[in-house]
């Protein structure tokens, strides 16, 4: 299965022209759709608040958590009033792997709509495990969340990982984060998955080590970078977003290694629509508030 998939594998170049969040290209002419369908995470990101919501636009909310079944019919919906969608992707609110609802939505979209790119948003800490089934599953296009690739900064970005229901803090959870990360990128690049990294620059912390982590993460196989400014919540509200020139920098830092996304809109996980232009998320939910299957652990 994995070495029929890697023949089929897209280009950079011809994503360009179908995944709004893979090219400026795109952006303002091809829509997605994000399907909420995994409640929980495994990882505690210190600017990570995750909430059900309608009124936040940020990642990690959602107006509710919906099952794999139900992301097939809300993507028939959606598919019906917005003909631009080339990508169906799953992006939270908790981590995608950390449930097993992302790889089963995946095989019940590839089944039916085997044309449309499938796309997954993860922290990597379980990509490695997953990588096959996913591409198995018809996962073509994957972002892994990258925030650092020394432990002595990522300890003061992420408070805690638990992996096979053990956790582990500080610089030994940082470590055993990032060695997760650099063997799943390397892997589904492999694979010949495409790989896009996602950066949360984080004034005073990780504005330093930009150049370093997409130095690493080209070397592991990863195709492009998208930078994404701080929104200072939960408990990092006390670091300012990152200026424009902040931003700037780090863009032309990562730059010198791969190419770098610059029209990220901090999409919340139940996106729908072209990116910056029509959001029809909320034609296609019927709110029906908190559910007790979400969780923030």
């Amino acid at each position: 299965m994995a070495s029929a998939a890697i023949q089929s594998s897209p280009t950079l170049d011809k994503i360009s022209n179908l995944h709004p969040c893979f090219s400026g290209k795109a952006h303002m002419t091809r829509g997605r759709i994000h399907l909420p369908v995994s409640p929980s995470c495994n990882i505690g990101c210190k600017f990570c608040k995750r909430s059900l919501t309608k009124t936040e636009m940020r990642p990690g909310t959602a107006m509710e958590i919906i099952t794999p079944e139900k992301a097939l019919e809300l993507l028939d919906k959606a598919l019906q009033i917005c003909s631009e969608i080339t990508v169906a992707g799953i992006a939270g609110p908790g981590d995608t792997l950390a449930t097993p609802h992302a790889l089963k939505t995946f095989r019940l979209i590839h089944e039916k709509y085997p044309h449309l790119i499938c796309c997954l948003s993860t922290n990597g800490l379980l990509l490695e495990r997953y990588a096959e089934s996913l591409v198995e599953a018809g996962v073509r296009t994957i972002t892994v969340t990258v925030n650092a690739v020394d432990p002595d900064i990522l300890k003061d970005i992420c408070s805690y990982v638990v992996l096979n229901g053990q956790q582990y803090v500080g610089k030994e959870g940082a470590a055993l984060l990032i060695e997760a990360q650099k063997r799943g990128i390397k892997k589904m690049a492999e694979l010949g998955a495409i790989v896009k990294i996602n950066i949360v620059l984080i004034p005073g912390i990780n504005d330093n080590h930009i150049g370093e982590i997409a130095r690493t993460v080209k070397d592991l196989g990863a195709s492009i970078i998208n930078i994404i400014p701080l929104i200072p919540q939960h408990q990092l509200s006390h670091i300012p977003a990152p200026t424009c020139q902040e931003l700037a920098k780090a863009r032309m830092e990562a730059e010198e290694y791969l190419p770098v996304f610059r029209h990220c809109r901090h999409c919340r996980a139940d996106a729908c629509g072209i990116p910056g232009k029509k959001d029809l998320a909320e034609l296609l939910y019927e709110t029906r508030g908190i559910q007790e299957t979400f969780s923030h652990g």
